[in-house]
């Protein structure tokens, strides 16, 4: 099939606060949502000229001719929402974010890759509930053609796009009837409007650690700063009381001007920290402020500064006095435990960081590289657990992806890792759960995986990571009422952030229990944020024993693409004889009708 390319509006829409409606009620949900769309967007579409070009459980993607009409259909779409909303519970309401793109598309067969459409997710995941979000090429072509107020939010650094995009919130003309979403922190001249419901708090003290600003004026420094705020996250997780929203979360307002009162609603917290790194030479500056996101209330505010080789003490000096401010009981040593800590040696602990800012690794460039980093950062310091364990699970993944050049000796080295970082540490919850991670799923020795996995969350009831491995695990030892209970408190604790393994997971629970329905949203989910191959053929084998032919063929065919294995002679892993001739078999058919 010949690839061409062309110009073409992208606009990408998706349901604010899904996981959590499905979870309140998945069939009213379910039911809820076809009935918007066999009501209102696809006839506005149509009116609009518009073409849906691919559906998720909670969005689509739809190309325009025009970039007025994708700007129009939008507007006119949020504009009906609020009165379809009208008698309905808060916690029920279904809203759209949606974000427009024009830009350079490449076409191949029904569907559309590229930048193009990138940037347009990209805008939308930026978008409030109810809100239209557009990029600055949308902008420029109808800012004097539609009767719409366009706020500049300035340019915001988006994932997987190099540059920074410019960002605008569309609006009505002062005077104009309002639309739901066209407020919030940013807006200008609007009428106020409904914030998105907001998470329930927990019960216990909870906060949101925001990225801290590089202000080293060296764009290369980010990763530093960013490594900064996780070892701030980390130390601030082990105290048992507190609930810390995972960095996966709390990075999706890297780049952005902020109100901590929507963070505090929208990730459901009290308290949010914010602050900046200064690098310079041997030294390192960290400023940071504690504030009450439900009040806007600023609870405390300090400097520290030190030298490189004392950066381990530093965090945990922020962590421990942005815990003495929520907790005045709270003594430092519940912060400073005696477990591993980061190494002695700054190159290795560069390394580290370098080969973890490209996490999840969605392709084989990065999955390659950060391999490399993390044996370049164990060269230098061979008892650094953290990076063994991390180092263990690339290996694994090179093998469980079909990416390895000979998978037992890849797999062979992520278990020695694996018993390197254990004899290490069994004090550190990330060290823990990687190492069950790589235990459970490579079939070594599930029992202890699961024991692993559980202790990590013992150490750490913050770790959004570990109740993913743990729910993981469970699914593979057909748990699956614990599996679901585990994978949703890792959703919970980063409702923002790196969604796609934890719904990859629930996906495939429901694939084995040959609920095909709710596996195809939810995988489709995954895939849709990042392209695993074990996302790509389990939703392709789903498809086939549905009999969708056509999306398995497709996935099929996009699979073939990137160059791995489309049908491996065995299921990766999987342990279980009925659930791997189950996922082989629709996956043979799916191959087969792509021949």
């Amino acid at each position: 099939m010949t690839a061409t390319r062309r110009l073409a509006a992208i606009l990408a829409a998706d349901v604010a606060g899904y996981s959590r409606l499905m979870g309140a009620d998945e069939e009213g949900t379910l039911e809820r949502l076809k009935a918007l769309r066999r009501e209102l967007l696809d006839p506005k579409i149509g009116e609009h000229k518009g073409r849906i070009v691919n559906t998720t459980g909670d969005g689509l993607l739809v190309e325009f001719a025009s970039v007025v009409d994708a700007v129009r259909c939008a507007v006119e779409v949020q504009q009906a929402i609020p009165e379809r909303n009208t008698g309905v519970a808060a916690d029920n309401r279904i809203e759209l974010r949606i974000g427009i793109n024009l830009g350079d598309v490449i076409v191949e067969g029904d569907d559309l890759y590229g930048d193009g459409v990138n940037i347009a997710a990209r805008v939308e995941a930026l978008a409030d509930a109810g809100g239209v979000f557009v990029s600055n090429t949308v902008h420029d072509h109808v800012r004097d053609r539609l009767p719409f107020v366009f706020e500049d939010l300035g340019e915001q650094q988006v994932k997987n796009i190099a540059r920074p995009v410019r960002v605008y919130r569309v609006g009505p003309r002062a005077g104009a009837c309002s639309w739901q979403g066209t407020g919030g922190p940013h807006a200008a001249g609007t009428a106020a409007v409904q914030p998105a419901p907001a998470l329930p708090l927990p019960d216990k003290p909870s906060i949101a650690v925001l990225p801290f600003a590089n202000m080293s004026g060296d764009s290369e420094q980010e990763y530093f700063a960013d490594g900064m705020v996780e070892e701030i996250i980390t130390a601030l997780s082990r105290i048992r009381w507190l609930f810390v929203i995972a960095r996966n979360s709390t990075f999706t307002y890297k780049g952005q001007t902020v109100d901590v009162k929507q963070v505090g609603r929208e990730l459901g917290v009290r308290y949010v920290l914010e602050g900046s790194v200064r690098k310079a030479g041997g030294r390192v500056r960290i400023t940071a402020q504690l504030i009450d996101a439900t009040s806007g209330a600023h609870l405390w505010a300090d400097r520290f500064d030190g030298s490189l080789e004392d950066v381990f003490d530093l965090q945990d000096h922020v962590a421990v006095s942005v815990a003495g401010v929520i907790e005045p009981a709270l003594q430092a040593n519940e912060v400073r435990r005696s477990s591993e800590r980061a190494p002695q040696d700054q190159t290795a602990y560069d390394l580290y960081l370098r080969a973890l800012s490209a996490f999840p690794w969605p392709g084989r460039e990065q999955l390659f590289e950060a391999c490399e980093l993390l044996d370049r950062a164990i060269a230098r310091d061979p008892r650094y657990g953290q990076a063994l364990a991390w180092a263990a699970v690339c290996n694994f993944r090179i093998c469980l992806d079909g990416w390895a050049e000979d998978p037992t000796a890849s797999l062979r080295k992520a278990l020695a890792l694996v018993e390197q970082a254990l004899a290490l540490t069994e004090e550190d919850a990330g060290v823990l759960a990687n190492a069950a991670h790589v235990l459970g799923l490579s079939g070594e020795d599930l029992n202890t995986a699961i024991v692993l996995a559980d202790r990590a969350v013992a150490l750490n009831p913050s770790h959004a990571r570990a109740w993913y491995i743990s729910g993981m695990l469970r699914s593979r030892a057909n748990r699956y009422e614990e599996a679901i209970e585990h994978l949703q408190a890792s959703l919970r604790l980063s409702p923002r952030g790196y969604l796609a393994a934890p719904r990859l997971a629930l996906g495939t629970i429901h694939f084995f229990n040959r609920r095909f329905e709710q596996a195809a949203e939810l995988l489709a989910l995954s895939l849709r944020e990042v392209p695993f191959p074990g996302a790509y053929r389990t939703l392709a084998s789903c498809y086939a024993h549905m009999g969708k032919m056509d999306e398995a063929r497709s996935l099929i065919e996009r699979l073939r693409a990137t160059g791995v294995e489309v049908v491996p002679e065995h299921a990766p892993f999987m342990g279980n004889p009925a659930h791997e001739e189950l996922w082989l078999s629709g996956l043979r058919l799916a191959a087969s009708e792509a021949e």
